[in-house]
């Protein structure tokens, strides 16, 4: 018989639209947070933004009132960083992202490069402008690979939808012709890394996020139940146009504790 959702030892949780918009935190997370503490629940919060670090992501959490510790934090620009390490130790990158990411290549050794990179990562970006734009098309005319951070076409705002990695990085391929690979979710390598650092085998972990082509196909693809929250992307109505289904669909992080 299936486990009950509330008796899962583990937890994947997506942040932006799951636990808040913005600086807004959500209805029904800080119960959701107390409870898996309360529990002793091995949790991850595993987001594919690249903007931040963990440890801001933790201070981010601290000034809503929460207090985790910064190892349940995961980004996709610690993936990033971890898979060019392993694909080519030592490279170098040109990158069109913020300190996140810039951190994260950092701590593995991987160099600013803005004349002959191995690599073009492009990640969510404020200051996203055409000069950068410009220069990594002609480094990738030039031979350098293009990698995106994450598969987000949007992102929850407080004040609405703004436009994420696949939609930045979408001009680059266009003019390029070349194909960027993404590291983030829905791909296999953030969720399995992501299970490790859980501690749980994936027949008792959960995966909840507030978007089908991401959090929910990662969750299915990597063997987790998985659970659609409707506080963030992905509205009941468009939950229906996919081929796959979520294991469940609740309002908000508030009402897992109630299955």
């Amino acid at each position: 018989m299936e486990t009950m959702l509330r008796e899962k030892e583990g937890f994947i949780c997506d942040m932006d639209g799951v636990i808040y918009h913005g600086n807004k935190i959500l209805p029904g997370v800080r119960e959701f947070v107390e409870w898996m503490l309360r529990e002793d629940k091995h949790f991850l919060f595993l987001t594919n933004s690249s903007q931040y670090t963990p440890k801001e992501l933790q201070q981010k959490l601290e000034r809503m009132g929460l207090e985790v510790d910064e190892s349940h934090f995961y980004t996709s620009a610690l993936a990033t960083a971890h898979f060019l390490n392993r694909q080519s130790p030592g490279c170098s990158a040109y990158v069109v992202g913020e300190h996140g990411v810039l951190n994260a290549l950092y701590d593995k050794g991987i160099t600013y490069n803005d004349v002959n990179p191995d690599y073009v990562v492009v990640g969510e970006s404020s200051s996203y402008n055409l000069a950068q734009i410009t220069k990594a098309i002609r480094l990738v005319n030039a031979g350098a690979k293009l990698i995106g951070t994450n598969y987000d076409l949007t992102g929850p705002t407080e004040s609405g939808i703004a436009p994420a990695c696949r939609a930045l990085i979408a001009p680059i391929e266009l003019a390029t012709g070349k194909q960027a690979y993404f590291v983030g979710k829905p791909n296999p390598l953030m969720m399995r890394t992501g299970l490790r650092l859980l501690g749980v085998h994936s027949e008792n972990a959960v995966m909840i996020g507030d978007r089908m082509d991401t959090d929910v196909i990662a969750g299915i693809e990597t063997g987790l139940t998985t659970v659609l929250v409707l506080s963030g992307v992905t509205t009941r109505e468009e939950c229906e146009q996919y081929p796959y289904r979520p294991n469940y669909i609740l309002n908000g992080v508030g009402e897992v504790m109630e299955q």
